[in-house]
Order: structure tokens, then sequence, then C-alpha cells
């Protein structure tokens, strides 16, 4: 089962992404990216928290050391998936792998559905998505979409510690409040959810 799960506002949705301190750090001084954050490559976004400490093992892996909670706005996010393409065919969307192979070589935008990660790291039956911005988008993300930038990595390292320490209750209270993100009809025909 394919379902948006995020931390979102009326104007808002955060999203998370983990860099080297290097970048981190400016970019919580600014409140937007700066360099040495490159525009010339693709940047992934996840509303998912839970399956970013899966892929950054709790911000400990080596170039993840930072974690980024990134409040983008809703009409950004929605732009985004309005021109998303899977990373793989998708029958449900494409007639053929040539159709399919077209529409992938011209995004701007690639969608990729992984599985949601438990508190402790499972995968689970639920699919998380997330989003890769091309460098034909990413200014939009970088200079236009973005509200603001908070590092998460304290609370990431909190809550790590308390699941090491067996005090899941109490890791389980400091996970963001997601939920079921409302996506407009055209949209989810689009990503097939």
């Amino acid at each position: 089962m394919r379902t948006i799960r995020a931390e979102f506002d009326r104007r808002s949705i955060t999203v998370y992404q983990a860099f080297r301190p290097e970048i981190g750090v400016p970019a919580v001084e600014h409140g937007r990216f700066v360099p040495p954050f490159s525009r010339d490559r693709m940047t992934w976004i996840k509303p998912s928290f839970l399956w970013l400490m899966a892929r950054s093992n709790w911000a400990r892996k080596p170039g993840q050391e930072m974690v980024l909670a990134v409040r983008i706005t809703r009409t950004g996010w929605e732009e985004a998936l309005a021109e998303a393409v899977p990373t793989d065919p998708d029958p449900r969307l494409f007639a053929s792998g040539e159709e399919w192979r077209a529409a992938f070589a011209k995004s701007r935008v690639h969608v990729q559905w992984d599985p949601e990660r438990s508190l402790r790291g499972r995968k689970l039956e639920e699919r998380s998505i997330q989003l890769g911005l091309s460098r034909h988008i990413i200014d939009r993300y970088v200079d236009d979409w973005t509200l603001g930038i908070e590092d998460r990595t304290p609370a990431v390292r909190k809550i790590h510690r308390l699941l090491q320490e067996g005090k899941t209750v109490q890791a389980r209270r400091l996970l963001p409040g997601e939920r079921p993100y409302p996506l407009p009809a055209p949209l989810a025909a689009r990503l097939a959810t």
C-alpha cells in the first residue's frame, strides 16, 4: 500500500534529508540551502522520519551525520508530485517500457516507493515516498519552496539512545506527528496510490 505520511499543516509539509555537517550547519544557520550544498546534482527528499532513520542509521552513516527537517510549501510539494516519474516502469501508469523510458528521460522529478520502517528499522508492507529533485528543478526547492530548516539531529540521537536503553514508549513519544497526506485526486492517480 502506498501512502504519503507526513508532518504537515495548512501551508507546509516537512521533508527530511541527511547531510554531512559542512552542508547541514550553514543550511540551518541561513534557514535555506547555501554552498557547499550543490544545485548541480539530484537531491532526495522524504517525508517519512523513520525511513530516513533506517537510511542514515540514526545519523551515524558517514556523510549523513546531520538530519535536517526542511519545511516546504505544500504548493511546492504538490508541484513536484505533479512532475514525478517513477524510477521503475509501472504498468498502471505506462502502456510500455518505451513510454516509461521516454517520460523518465525528460523528468525533472523522480519518485520512488520504498518499504516504510518501524521504530526499530524493520521493513513494513506499507510503502513510503521519496522524491528526487533534479538539477533542473532544484532552484525552485531552494529558492521558492523552502520555508525553514531545522536541525533534528539532537532529537534523533535522543530517540536512538532511548531505543538502545529499551525505552521504546518514551522513544515513540518523540517521533514527529506524521499522518496521511491528503492528495488531490489527479495526483493520487498520477502516483498510483
